[in-house]
């Protein structure tokens, strides 16, 4: 029988390039999922960040809510004990001048926590950002230097 003329053989020079290479993108992808889960993490570090900052915005606004029916309360208890109509206008006037400037501290006090909030969410999502590049880039270096 004759030998088969196609029988080409693969140079041991190929095969280890062949094999550095796999091993270097096996590397880089590592790398790249190693700052993906990083990245991933620090997300949910965000996420729990919010929902306490939600928890303390609710419990606020419990807080509020129970000041201002307990103002409406002692309201119309001094509404029932008023001996005139004069009296009545006066207690009217003195609650509704009350009642706005506790509305406007409530407000105020929203306003500062809501934009803390804003501002720390914000300056937490650029972190991640910035180190989930740079791990990118430190991963994308280094398989560059394998090759």
């Amino acid at each position: 029988m004759a030998k088969n003329p196609m029988n080409y053989e693969i140079p041991n020079e190929m095969r280890d390039f062949a094999e550095k290479s796999v091993e270097q993108a096996r590397k880089a992808f590592d790398g790249f999922l190693g700052a993906a889960s990083k990245a991933v993490t620090a997300t949910e570090s965000q996420t729990a960040s919010v929902q306490a900052n939600s928890r303390e915005m609710a419990q606020k606004a419990i807080g509020y809510a129970e000041q201002n029916i307990s103002a409406s309360f002692e309201f119309a208890q001094k509404m029932v004990r008023a001996k005139d109509v004069q009296e009545l206008m006066q207690i009217q006037a003195d609650y509704m001048k009350s009642q706005m400037a506790t509305m406007q501290t409530q407000l105020q006090e929203v306003g500062t926590t809501v934009q803390a909030t804003v501002q720390k969410a914000a300056t937490d999502a650029k972190t991640t950002v910035e180190k989930a590049t740079a791990e990118v880039q430190k991963a994308a270096a280094e398989a560059g230097r394998r090759k």
